[in-house]
């Protein structure tokens, strides 16, 4: 049997906050938090603003450290920081994330092609025309077009930019992507045609996703599986669709609740 994509035991993360009162106090936003994705999987994880999604993130890809627990990708464990440029960049190679907010992440003096380009000439060893080749790839797997690469991010909508952050995250060739509220910012149709994309790059490459999102009709277009999380907790954690149809928690049921009826299954863009 193959490793688990990602493989997540008793994560915890403890931070220190100022306190007026008594001076120094500690807040938990991860607390002891368990899951596994497959190769090829996709997890959601969800819940209010607060409860942990993004931390949890944050960790996996080297941003935060976790107070507690072990990380695996791949069969290998990375719950330690990377000290060396070489681990840092294998492990960069096996994860990525793409962020909500595409405009803050890419560099507004390069184009959509130069952008990829970047990744490509650090992360592979093609030649010239090799990176040509892929580059021409990546912009029609993700849908823009001749004139939209060469673009520079101010001269795109967001939906575009976001497609060149997914463009850019895939030139690594990674066998994990986060999705860290990668849609949350973009109009329903805009969503769908992003939501669907990802799926055709799941269903071609076999690419594991972390999606991480407080909207649960994402989650239910886009993953297998869904660990729902409160005050840093796992409150529930199973199929997707029995977890959203038939919730066994209160908290569950509140966010089910709280999700508008017009949004709930949102369809295919047209």
């Amino acid at each position: 049997m193959s490793a688990a994509a990602v493989s997540v035991t008793g994560l915890s993360k403890t931070f220190r906050v100022p306190d007026g009162m008594s001076g120094r106090t500690h807040h938990t936003a991860v607390d002891q938090v368990t899951f596994a994705i497959e190769p090829g999987g996709s997890l959601g994880i969800v819940g209010e603003s607060g409860s942990g999604k993004t931390t949890i993130a944050r960790i996996l890809v080297g941003l935060e450290r976790a107070s507690a627990g072990s990380i695996t990708v791949l069969g290998r464990d990375r719950t330690a920081p990377a000290r060396r440029s070489a681990e840092r960049d294998r492990r960069a190679r096996e994860m990525q994330i793409v962020f909500q907010d595409p405009y803050t992440s890419l560099d507004p003096s390069q184009s959509a092609r130069a952008a990829v380009d970047e990744v490509l000439r650090h992360h592979t060893e093609l030649t010239t025309a090799g990176r040509a080749a892929r580059r021409a790839e990546l912009m029609d797997q993700v849908g823009l077009t001749d004139r939209q690469a060469t673009a520079r991010p101010r001269e795109l909508s967001g939906g575009q930019r976001q497609r060149v952050a997914i463009a850019r995250a895939l030139a690594a060739e990674p066998r994990v992507l986060i999705l860290d509220e990668a849609v949350s910012a973009l109009d329903v149709s805009i969503q769908a045609q992003i939501l669907n994309l990802l799926a055709d790059i799941r269903s071609a490459t076999g690419i594991a996703y972390l999606l991480i999102s407080h909207d649960l009709a994402v989650v239910r277009q886009l993953c297998d599986t869904v660990l729902v999380l409160r005050h840093g907790r796992v409150v529930e954690h199973g199929d997707c669709a029995q977890v959203l149809d038939t919730p066994a928690e209160e908290y569950t049921k509140a966010l089910r609740a709280a999700v508008p009826v017009a949004g709930w299954r949102p369809g295919p863009s047209t």
